[in-house]
């Protein structure tokens, strides 16, 4: 079973740092397709960051140069670094992962959240100005 947790979120101030964290029980980070996601109420599920099976990354155009997201494979545990963070970064952060296959930001968007088999519960980030 796939089981996948998160952690890390918190309240902090605009320019301070985040680093989240997705630890994945049940399955190797080298045999799938991992993102970040974000969410606010009342607006869609964004994708953030994305990482292939092949170690290609991605990041949406929002937070290029402020975020990174990287796996650690011995520890089988995706992050996600943010600095530099802005009022409009709060969000619920969610990890969630999917069959590998060709996953930019631009793809995830066009195919949805459908393939993204599972998720994490989600960790909560608040950036204060």
């Amino acid at each position: 079973q796939v089981r996948l947790v998160e952690s890390g979120g918190g309240s902090v101030q605009a320019g301070e740092s985040l680093t989240l964290s997705c630890q994945a029980s049940g399955v190797t980070y080298s045999s799938i397709s991992m993102a970040w996601f974000r969410q606010v109420p009342g607006k869609e599920r964004e994708p953030v960051a994305s990482v292939d099976r092949d170690d290609s990354l991605s990041h949406a155009n929002s937070v290029k140069d402020r975020f990174a997201i990287f796996l650690d494979n011995a520890k089988n545990t995706l992050y996600l670094h943010m600095a530099s963070l802005r009022p409009e970064d709060s969000a619920m952060y969610y990890c969630a992962a999917k069959a590998p296959g060709r996953c930019t930001i631009a793809s995830i968007r066009r195919a949805g959240l459908t393939p993204w088999t599972y998720w994490g519960q989600g960790t909560q980030v608040m950036v204060s100005s």
